[in-house]
């Protein structure tokens, strides 16, 4: 049995993976559901409201959604040992969410009936082949124009190449086809982890993750920024460093910075005393962006600073474990944020969510053994967004 693959420690790893080998992956997802204007998961995604047809726009995390997507992790050869205790992360994840809104959990034919029973009856599980559960990288970046809700389908090839992606390349595709949602398609490669937006016009991005010959060989940063433009329909893009070939994502931005409400970001901050890494610099570097940006709508962004746990009071470890609060889920009733066992740091964490999101529960949940594999509870989830 080999050694589970961190999304971290995995790039230094990867040759040698088998085509049949599951695959791991990284992940961003959000906001509410209407439980008046559900299908059963088998069905198409229901009429839209009738109105005025409106341009395409990317909307915010705290909006409207039908239902959460998240993706079970198939196989040993990605996790090895450690496989049973991310699954019981996962599950114990989609049970949290379940309890206040839908969510559909895909997982290999072969392994529904086993899901089911780890899941429970409130979680729906589809037979949809996956290789592992970062369904933010996986699924479409879910778009509204005219009405109606369509995906944009951003080529996923396994964070730049770095491990095999059989299942998880077309997931996709199967996901609009299933829900009868519209394909956008783009020249663009990149994952939904790369993408933070206000819902207003404003998207939030690492240079590294997509600006990268891995994804987008010979396309510049204005290329790149002109083509987010036309298929995401934002009108800002602000440009953060972030750090490349240190993980598979190379640097995702929903581990660095989040939007809590327009004109609100909150950022990553090193517990103090941390000695200087990439990461910490590369959240420097965000910092000093992000306090003097202003937003799709000329306004000047509020930075509020989020810092991390005692690295010797968390519950988790692991060379690539990822201790930052910045990885959250938004849904209709709930934040769900990660429970990493530092008392102090956890609370505060909850405290400032709450502040941001009063009307919404303040979920924290434990997700050691994923955030070990280097990700987490965004990075584990996806919203399809509903309109109305």
């Amino acid at each position: 049995m080999t050694n589970a693959l961190s999304r971290r420690s995995l790039i230094r790893s990867l040759a040698g993976v088998g085509a049949a080998a599951g695959v791991g992956a990284l992940a961003l997802g959000l906001t509410g559901c209407d439980p008046n204007n559900l299908e059963d998961v088998d069905g198409a995604v229901p009429p839209q409201p009738s109105g005025t047809a409106g341009p395409r726009r990317f909307g915010a995390e705290w909006e409207k959604h039908l239902r959460t997507v998240m993706s079970w992790p198939a196989s040993e050869n990605v996790w090895g040992d450690q496989l049973p205790d991310v699954r019981r992360d996962v599950a114990g994840l989609a049970q949290a969410i379940s309890a206040r809104e839908p969510v559909v959990l895909m997982a290999r034919p072969e392994q529904v009936e086993a899901v089911r029973k780890a899941c429970g009856s409130a979680v729906e599980v589809v037979p949809i082949a996956v290789d592992d559960l970062w369904a933010r990288d996986t699924l479409p970046v879910f778009v509204e124009e005219g009405g109606k809700v369509k995906g944009v389908d951003f080529n996923f090839n396994g964070w730049g190449g770095k491990q095999q992606r059989g299942n998880d390349a077309k997931v996709a595709r199967t996901v609009l086809a299933k829900y009868g949602v519209e394909r956008i398609e783009t020249r663009l490669v990149a994952e939904g982890g790369s993408f933070e937006t206000d819902g207003q016009g404003t998207l939030l991005v690492t240079e590294s993750s997509v600006v990268n010959d891995n994804r987008n060989p010979g396309m510049s940063r204005d290329q790149v920024e002109a083509e987010l433009k036309k298929v995401l329909g934002v009108t800002k893009v602000i440009w953060l460093a972030g750090v490349k070939g240190k993980d598979i994502t190379d640097a995702h931005v929903d581990c660095l910075t989040r939007f809590a409400a327009p004109g609100v970001v909150l950022l990553d901050q090193a517990f103090p005393g941390s000695p200087a890494d990439v990461w910490s610099r590369s959240a420097d570097q965000a910092r000093s962006v992000l306090k003097d940006a202003t937003d799709a709508t000329g306004r000047k962004l509020q930075v509020v600073e989020l810092q991390q746990p005692d690295p010797d009071r968390i519950t988790g470890r692991g060379d690539a474990f990822v201790s930052s609060y910045m990885n959250f889920y938004i849904g209709s009733k709930g934040v769900y944020l990660p429970k990493f066992g530092d008392a102090r740091a956890d609370d505060r964490a909850q405290q400032v969510l709450k502040q941001y999101f009063p009307g919404r529960e303040i979920v924290p949940v434990k997700i050691d053994a994923i955030a070990a594999g280097g990700g987490g509870i965004h990075c584990a989830t996806h919203d399809i967004p509903a309109l109305g």
